[in-house]
C-alpha cells in the first residue's frame, strides 16, 4: 500500500508514542544539563585538590563535644583553626564523626549540591516561578548555571554550611503567613550561626510597624497581633531553645561562649584579608589598618538601620522577595566577618534580578538584564582573588585603588541591591502593594 491508499488502516486515536517524552523535554534537558554541570563541578573540585578544611573543623567540633573536652580551646587541622560557632552547632556536627573522612567529604559535597537545588527552588518560590518553562526545569537549569558562582564554589571547597543556613531561612520566608510554625528555620539557623538572627529582627520590625498602623486605625490589640510578629516570636523562641539545649548538654562551653567567645570578633580571622567581604573588611583595606575601630561601628550602625528600614518597608509593601534579600545583604554587610562563601545569597539575588528582567519588556527589560549581568559577573568572576593575598602576610594592607575595588565586589553588589530596593520603594504604593497580613486566622496551612 502507498501513503495515499484509501484502504490503509487508520492509526488509533489518542496520544502518539513518545508524545509524553516530548512534553517532558524541557525537564529532561534541564536535568541532563544539571547532571553534566554538577559532574564537571565535582571533577573540577577534585582536580583543584580542595581541602574541605572547614568540614574538618566541624568534625573536630563533633569529636570534642562527644569527648566532653573544651570546645573553645580546641584547634583543628594544620592551620590550627578554632571553633567560632555556638555550642549548638557542635551538637549537630556529632554525626560527622560516624563516617570516615573520604565518605564524609563525599556526602558533604553531594549534600551541598542538593542544598543548592533547594536554594534555587525556594528562591523561585520567593520571587514567583517563571511561566515560560516548567518549575522543575527552571530549578534544574538555574542550578546548573549558578553552581559556578564563586560563593558556591568556595562553600563546597571548604565544606561549609552556608547553603544549609540559606535553605532554613528561605524555607521559613516562603511559607504561608498563616503557618503557625513559620520562624523555626530562622531560629535554628541563628542557633547554628548568629548572623541569621537579623531576619527575626527584620520580621519583628515590620510586624511592629504593622501593629501600630492597625492600632491607629482603631483596631484592638488582638487585631494588632500579626503573623510577622508571631514569626519573629517563634524564631526567637526556637533560638532560645537551641541555647537552652546547649546549656543542658554542654554547660561549660555554653557559659564560655555567651560570656567570652561571642565578643571575640577577631577570633574568626584577620579582618583585612580579601576573603572578608564585609564593610569592616573593606574599611580595613581602605584605611590600611588591622582594626577600623570606631569608623566601622558608625558605618555598620548606619548600614544596619538603613538596611533594616528598607527590608521592613519592602515587606510592608508586599515585596517579600526584595525584603528578604535586602535583609540578607544587610546582614552580610554589617557582620564583622563575611567570608566570600557566606555570600551564597548571591543565588537568590541573581534569581530576583533575572525575574524582574523577565517581567519587563523593551528598554526596561534591557536595563534589568544589564543589571543582572553585571551583578552575575561580580559573583562569578572570582575577581576578589585577582589581588595579592596570602594568609598572615597582610598584603591587603598595601592595596592600590584598583585592588581595593576588586576586593570589594560583594559589598558593592550588596549595596547595589539595597539601592535597587530603595528605588523600588519610591514607586507609587499601588504599583507593587499586596495586602499586609491580617491577624491570625484558624488556617495553619
Amino acid at each position: 500500500m502507498t501513503a495515499l491508499d484509501p484502504h490503509r488502516p487508520t492509526e488509533p486515536r489518542g496520544p502518539r508514542p513518545g508524545a509524553g517524552v516530548i512534553r517532558r523535554n524541557p525537564v529532561c534537558a534541564a536535568a541532563l544539563t544539571c547532571l553534566v554541570s554538577f559532574a564537571a563541578f565535582w571533577i573540577a573540585q577534585r582536580l583543584a585538590h580542595v581541602s574541605m578544611v572547614d568540614l574538618m573543623v566541624y568534625r573536630a567540633e563533633g569529636e570534642t563535644a562527644r569527648a566532653g573536652k573544651d570546645l573553645y580551646d580546641m584547634v583543628a587541622t594544620s592551620a590550627r583553626l578554632p571553633n567560632t560557632y555556638p555550642p549548638f552547632a557542635a551538637l549537630l556536627f556529632v554525626p560527622l564523626t560516624f563516617f570516615g573522612v573520604p565518605v564524609m567529604r563525599t556526602l558533604a559535597t553531594a549534600g551541598n549540591l542538593v542544598l543548592l537545588v533547594a536554594v534555587v527552588h525556594l528562591s523561585l518560590r520567593l520571587v514567583g516561578r517563571p511561566r515560560r518553562m516548567p518549575p522543575l526545569a527552571a530549578t534544574l537549569a538555574l542550578s546548573a548555571l549558578l553552581v559556578w558562582c564563586e560563593p558556591v564554589w568556595t562553600t563546597l571547597r571548604y565544606g561549609q554550611i552556608n547553603l544549609l543556613l540559606a535553605v532554613l531561612v528561605l524555607w521559613d520566608l516562603t511559607r504561608r503567613d498563616t503557618n503557625r510554625w513559620a520562624g523555626i528555620g530562622i531560629g535554628i539557623a541563628a542557633g547554628i550561626k548568629l548572623t541569621p538572627a537579623l531576619f527575626a529582627v527584620f520580621l519583628a520590625l515590620a510586624g511592629a510597624v504593622h501593629a501600630v498602623r492597625r492600632l491607629r486605625s482603631g483596631a484592638g490589640w488582638r487585631a494588632a497581633w500579626n503573623p510577622w510578629l508571631r514569626q519573629a516570636a517563634v524564631a526567637t523562641g526556637t533560638f532560645g531553645a537551641t541555647a537552652l539545649l546547649s546549656a543542658i548538654v554542654l554547660p561549660r562551653d555554653s557559659h564560655r561562649f555567651w560570656t567570652e567567645i561571642v565578643f571575640a570578633a577577631d577570633r574568626v580571622g584577620e579582618v583585612e584579608i580579601t576573603a572578608n567581604q564585609s564593610l569592616r573588611g573593606v574599611l580595613a583595606r581602605l584605611l590600611h589598618t588591622h582594626d577600623p575601630g570606631t569608623a566601622w561601628l558608625v558605618l555598620a550602625t548606619v548600614a544596619a538601620a538603613a538596611g533594616l528600614a528598607l527590608a521592613a518597608a519592602a515587606l510592608l509593601r508586599g515585596e517579600r522577595a526584595w525584603a528578604t534579600l535586602a535583609c540578607a545583604a544587610t546582614a552580610l554587610l554589617i557582620s564583622p566577618i563575611s567570608w566570600s562563601h557566606h555570600w551564597v545569597w548571591s543565588v537568590p539575588m541573581l534569581i530576583l534580578l533575572g525575574s524582574e528582567a523577565l517581567r519587563h519588556s523593551g528598554a526596561a527589560a534591557r536595563r534589568w538584564w544589564t543589571v543582572t549581568g553585571v551583578v552575575g559577573l561580580l559573583f562569578c568572576s572570582f575577581a576578589l582573588w585577582w589581588v595579592p593575598h596570602r594568609w598572615h602576610q597582610h598584603e591587603e594592607l598595601h592595596q592600590n585603588a584598583g585592588q581595593m575595588l576588586l576586593s570589594a565586589v560583594y559589598p558593592l553588589a550588596g549595596l547595589t541591591l539595597l539601592a535597587l530596593t530603595a528605588a523600588r520603594l519610591r514607586r507609587p504604593a499601588g504599583a507593587t502593594a499586596i495586602s499586609a497580613p491580617e491577624p491570625d486566622s484558624a488556617s495553619t496551612a
